[in-house]
């Protein structure tokens, strides 16, 4: 259970948002010496868009940082993201791939019990682009029916592959009031040949550049949930706060 704590609501643009302050202590030993989640905001369920690539920003202040990872689930490497995770009592967002979701059910609904939230990264990771508008829709319908079988509810959030919009996507998901989420800032961490100190070092240097954001990375990558505890630490060694972003029920 999440301890009591105080909402305060407020308006974003005519979006409402609640913001709740020290929701992240979900385990009795969390301490000063873990990176820790500061606060949640829960966004309500609309036909919002955020992330400053393509959007609009989230309500975040200077130092504040959004955990984000899509690709997943994946039994090899999404259990060791779940772990660094837990050890920093650190809360994400999960962006998942509709056919991964299928295959690996169990570990997806983990994430949700384990106090993350989730939201949908299409079936297959295609080229939107490169498909017709039918099978556009088409692949949207499967993630969205792998993601009620899997949680009972609609999915509240939809990432882009590659974040490459396309009209049909937009206007069906405005349709269905899912929210879109780009992202403020990535670390590449699909490249092969990376190290988890090219990682650490490229994840430092654009939060000084930007201040802070929507961090996209990928659980399903090898080299991302090798280095994710060194990443997580360099966040609390270098002043950063956890903003856990989570959706109204209705």
């Amino acid at each position: 259970m999440r301890p009591a704590t105080n909402a305060l609501t407020i308006a974003a643009a005519g979006i409402g948002i609640a913001i709740t302050a020290g929701a992240a202590t979900a385990r009795a030993d969390c301490g000063p010496d873990v990176l820790g989640t500061a606060r949640t905001i829960t966004l309500k369920r609309e036909a919002a868009a955020y992330g400053t690539m393509q959007h609009q920003a989230l309500p975040l202040r200077k130092g504040e940082v959004v955990l984000t990872f899509d690709d997943g689930p994946r039994p090899e490497t999404t259990p060791l993201v779940l772990k660094a995770l837990a050890d920093q009592c650190a809360r994400a967002t999960f962006l998942l791939v509709g056919a991964n979701l299928e295959r690996n059910i169990d570990l997806a609904r983990r994430e949700i019990a384990e106090g993350h939230s989730a939201g949908i990264h299409s079936f297959t990771h295609p080229h939107l682009a490169t498909l017709s508008p039918e099978d556009q829709l088409a692949d949207l319908r499967k993630t969205e029916d792998a993601y009620r079988a899997a949680f009972g509810t609609a999915p509240p959030a939809y990432r882009f592959p590659f974040l490459e919009e396309t009209p049909t996507m937009l206007a069906a998901l405005q349709a269905a009031n899912t929210t879109v989420l780009s992202a403020d800032l990535g670390i590449d961490d699909w490249q092969p040949s990376d190290t988890t100190e090219i990682l650490k070092t490229r994840l430092v240097d654009r939060l000084k550049a930007s201040g802070g954001g929507m961090i996209v990375m990928h659980d399903a990558n090898n080299t991302t949930a090798v280095a994710l505890p060194v990443l997580l630490k360099a966040l609390k060694d270098n002043g950063y706060s956890v903003v856990h972003i989570e959706w109204a029920a209705n």
